[in-house]
């Protein structure tokens, strides 16, 4: 793959000129959301959750950055590729390895696969790891040491590097249609697999549901009858409304994914989620940042929609004048998103290994422990409901109107 670990002349690494690309585009983002805070995160039907050449999702943070971008370009596609990538397809390779142009089947060269004149690579990250015996200084695949036992690990030292790669749209910004039009076909087919979901349908994504219904989430989650959405810390415990009153299922699949994400914030889990973070202030706002943005990942990589909140309208502002002030911010807050949309996504992907099992599947290893791994409904009265709020608020809370 083809990565950019350079200065330029003004000083800068490569990592801070695509943190800088990164923060102009969420700004962008914001400020047209300010203007309408109504509308989604992503373009329904238009942005797709981007994957690479061979298939693979991008992770968290590279994803929402390759959305935003594909996006404001206009582009239809969700593949990408690196230079290298993309150009190593004029080629092919005998049983000795020895690289040759490729041809087709009677001989002739196929025509080159290009970069369009012009096109510009956008950023992604990539972190690699070297792993270290700390005895005998040999070094062994990553893959290969998560294999091994915690003890086993403990014998080696591991040294996470960030890097950054440039890549390009496969649609937008090659030839590829046109010079090799079945693989072409075939690219698109594979990430074209997204769910269109209607207005009135109260379900979203099978293992997002049972997640939600048969609680095997992280911590319980309870559907109550009442108006408000909320992760409570003192409880570590997630409250939602009942799926039924929400206008569809997506509506209620991506606000509880928003509480999810503020549960990974806990002390026990990710550790973003401390102590004094008062409501309104900019720990608390950033916070906000970090379970949107996490949940708008996570529902984009299933096919779902995920619109700005009411309540999170009102940090638009102030999420505005962090990322024009404050380098790290938007740094920290992507790092989060990463981490957060990771542990949530292995618990969705989890679930969805156990449901493919069908009658063999053994759900015993998620549940939250209350309620037997069944739903939790309540209907909550009035009086209850504002009486529980006010204890919320107290205890403190990560807390969002429906």
């Amino acid at each position: 793959m083809a990565k950019d670990n350079n200065y330029s002349s003004d000083g800068q690494s490569a990592t801070d000129r695509a943190l800088d690309r990164f923060t102009e585009l969420m700004i962008e983002k914001i400020e047209t959301l300010s203007g309408d805070w109504k509308k989604p995160w992503f373009t329904p039907g238009v942005v797709q959750a981007p994957r690479n050449m061979s298939g693979r999702n991008y992770n968290g943070m590279n994803s929402l950055m390759l959305m935003f971008q594909a996006e404001k370009m206009g582009y239809d596609s969700p593949v990408w590729g690196t230079f290298d990538r993309i150009t190593n397809l004029n080629y092919a390779k005998d049983k000795s390895g020895n690289r040759f142009v490729a041809c087709d089947e009677n001989g002739n060269k196929l025509p080159q696969v290009r970069i369009n004149t012009g096109e510009k690579s956008f950023p992604v990250f990539l972190t690699t790891f070297t792993v270290v015996n700390q005895e005998t200084k040999a070094h062994i695949p990553y893959d290969d040491y998560k294999q091994l036992s915690r003890e086993e690990q403990d014998k080696y030292k591991v040294y996470p590097k960030l890097q950054v790669y440039n890549v390009f749209n496969i649609a937008a910004q090659t030839n590829l249609k046109e010079t090799r039009p079945e693989m072409y076909e075939k690219l698109m087919a594979e990430a074209s697999g997204q769910v269109q979901h209607q207005e009135g349908d109260l379900k979203s994504h099978p293992a997002i549901d049972k997640m939600i219904d048969d609680n095997l989430f992280l911590c319980p989650i309870r559907q109550v009858k009442g108006d408000d959405a909320y992760y409570s810390i003192s409880k570590d415990e997630i409250v939602v409304p009942t799926r039924e009153q929400f206008v569809d299922g997506e509506a209620f699949a991506t606000n509880a994914l928003h509480e999810c994400a503020h549960a990974t914030g806990s002390e026990s889990r990710l550790g973003r989620i401390k102590g004094g973070q008062p409501f309104g202030s900019p720990e608390y706002a950033k916070e906000e940042l970090t379970a949107e943005l996490s949940a708008a990942v996570v529902a984009s990589q299933y096919g779902l929609t995920k619109h700005v909140k009411n309540d999170s309208a009102a940090y638009l502002k102030s999420w505005l004048g962090s990322l024009h002030e404050s380098p790290d911010f938007l740094k920290t807050v992507l790092t989060d998103v990463k981490r957060c949309s990771s542990m949530l996504t292995q618990r969705i992907e989890a679930i969805q290994l156990e449901m493919d099992k069908g009658e063999k599947a053994d759900y015993s290893q998620f549940k939250a422990g209350i309620g037997n791994g069944q739903a939790i409904q309540e209907e909550v009265s009035p009086a209850q409901e504002q009486a529980a709020k006010q204890v919320e608020q107290e205890q403190q809370h990560y807390h969002r109107s429906r």
